[in-house]
């Protein structure tokens, strides 16, 4: 590897959890410190859980949080274990990939799931060359569409810091 990942977990979780929000988050926090605690090259910088029935990204606020933190160059690796709670559909999922693949720090995914398990850190078989190469040709598909989704996150983000 060489270099160091300034990494941050996230979660989704469903609205449900609001009752026991606080627990959720203390778990997550739990998970994550315990994953990455001595893992050489890796330093856990923060643990961002959105418990929201939003599906919007720009709706998530820890999500707005921890963008900002990759716009600032504060994080440089996304550690959840699904991507499922990156996005909650393709098109979220495709313009928050490009977002992150354009940004002047690269940003590193890894994900955990069984099935399509994400690491662009590893980048087994070029996996963040074929993963960049869909995104761009999704994003191509409708270009003023992630124009405007783009638009709408960084206008979230200036808010974090208001």
């Amino acid at each position: 590897m060489g270099k160091t990942y300034k990494v941050a977990g996230y979660v989704k979780l469903a609205k449900l959890w609001e009752r026991t929000g606080e627990e959720a988050i203390q778990y997550h926090n739990e998970y994550f410190h315990n994953k990455y605690d001595g893992v050489d090259e890796m330093e856990l910088v923060g643990v961002y859980v959105d418990i929201t029935g939003q599906k919007e990204i720009r709706k998530r606020p820890e999500m707005i949080r921890l963008l900002s933190d990759c716009v600032n160059g504060r994080i440089n690796c996304i550690s959840t274990q699904t991507k499922a709670y990156l996005a909650a559909n393709n098109r979220e999922f495709f313009y928050l990939l490009h977002f992150l693949f354009e940004l002047k720090s690269e940003i590193a995914i890894v994900t955990e799931d069984k099935n399509y398990h994400i690491n662009t850190i590893e980048n087994l078989e070029n996996q963040k060359e074929a993963l960049r190469s869909m995104v761009n040709d999704y994003v191509n598909l409708n270009p003023a569409d992630y124009s405007d989704w783009r638009m709408q996150i960084y206008r979230e983000i200036n808010k974090v810091h208001e």
